[in-house]
């Protein structure tokens, strides 16, 4: 794992309010997982950046160890590891996912 590579996710995660590192894209997810993730930011409306990991073996793989985290999707909220698309769903039944972004004051999507 490149520090380059580190250098780059840890830009992209500190540049966004959101980011989903994903497989595909929110129009095209490539997995259910991924799929789901956008699923569930789209209907909390609120503006995010994804990532294709396919799209960069570095970042497919660098993901993995910046958050210490083995599985993608995964999702950052101002700079912070959120989880994977299980934690996420807990989260958003619970009502949490909402909270978080609320708390975070995460803007709306346009």
């Amino acid at each position: 794992m490149t520090d380059a590579v580190q250098q780059r996710i840890a830009e992209i995660v500190n540049s966004n309010d959101v980011v989903l590192f994903m497989k595909g894209t929110p129009l095209f997810p490539q997995c259910g997982f991924s799929s789901r993730a956008v699923a569930i930011l789209d209907h909390l409306g609120v503006a995010y950046e994804s990532v294709d990991v396919l799209q960069d073996q570095g970042v497919r793989q660098g993901i993995k160890s910046f958050s210490d985290w083995p599985t993608i999707p995964q999702l950052y909220v101002k700079g912070e590891f959120v989880g994977g698309s299980d934690i996420m769903m807990e989260m958003y039944e619970a009502g949490e996912l909402h909270q978080l972004m609320t708390d975070q004051g995460v803007a709306p999507a346009n």
